[in-house]
């Protein structure tokens, strides 16, 4: 499950040591999933021997989820509105949801400041896609908003590997339509031979790129940077991929995804010093927390 390290200008406890908390969040993903694991086969035994049960199965079962997974955390997870997964299927996609709530809170969060979360994020099928579909060692930010020389600078999404920096642009239509790389500055939308212009992707791939670029070589870091525009709905058109850009559309998308997700390598250090590099010169806006809030440091 890949890491949410940055979302857009928010206070994250990646900012305060990205050394620890990539490990962290491992080891507790880890831990978690075996707590959970081990209670859902008790309770699938239980159910399957017809058991007495002393309270609702739904209550029972997610009320000790969520009082061991809330231990240090105030993640939503409403026990009486969640059925007892009947898979291990349905149990890993329960618990990848209760993760996303958890890195939610990580990436607004520290220990002493806040910062005002869009519940809308809650819902982000895109941003779960890129959470739930990738390695843990794969780091993101997430609509991130660069400081440089007091002006503030939107970024496309960062994908921070071992092996290399991936900035990606997703652009997706309906699943009808070819979408034709024409040039740097405009593309189109073929619809049976009906074209709908846009804006090049190439545009602000090629922006962020540069930002990513200039503080890796400020820092004297280095990780190559490559592009990449994604469509996971859509075929693209085109003649020649630019110089370190790739197209990856609804044909080629599996294939990539899968070559990201069998990378084996582990956290390495320049990676998280080009992370710490990218945070040090993020915008974030915070405040302090309430002082009745009580925030722990784990799980």
């Amino acid at each position: 499950m890949g890491q949410l390290i940055k979302l857009e200008n928010y206070i994250s406890r990646y900012q305060q040591d990205i050394f620890h908390y990539p490990s962290q969040f491992s080891r507790l993903k880890q831990e978690n999933w075996k707590s959970l694991f081990d209670m859902w086969e008790l309770r699938i035994e239980a159910l399957q021997l017809e058991a007495p049960e002393e309270e609702p199965q739904n209550q029972s079962f997610f009320s000790r989820w969520r009082t061991l997974f809330n231990k240090h955390e105030e993640i939503e997870v409403d026990p009486l509105e969640q059925p007892i997964p009947q898979s291990e299927d349905q149990l890993k996609q329960f618990f990848l949801d209760s993760i996303f709530e958890f890195q939610l809170n990580w990436a607004s969060t520290t220990l002493s400041q806040m910062s005002f979360l869009d519940r809308n994020y809650r819902n982000d099928l895109i941003l779960k896609y890129f959470l739930q579909r990738y390695p843990d060692t794969f780091l993101f930010m997430y609509k991130p908003i660069f400081k440089l020389k007091k002006a503030a600078v939107d970024s496309d999404l960062i994908m921070i590997t071992p092996v290399a920096v991936y900035v990606i642009k997703l652009v997706e239509g309906p699943s009808n339509q070819t979408i034709v790389a024409d040039s740097d500055r405009v593309w189109f939308y073929d619809d049976s031979n009906i074209q709908t212009k846009f804006m090049s992707p190439l545009l602000s791939l090629k922006r962020s790129a540069k930002i990513i670029q200039s503080i890796i070589d400020f820092h004297d870091l280095d990780l190559p940077v490559n592009r990449v525009v994604l469509s996971r709905t859509n075929t693209i058109r085109f003649n020649l991929e630019p110089y370190q850009t790739e197209y990856v559309d609804r044909d080629r998308h599996e294939g990539w995804l899968q070559r990201q997700r069998q990378l084996s390598s582990p956290l390495k250090h320049q990676q998280l010093k080009v992370a710490e590099a990218l945070l040090n010169h993020s915008d974030t806006v915070s405040v302090n927390r309430p002082e009745w809030e009580q925030p722990e440091e784990e799980l």
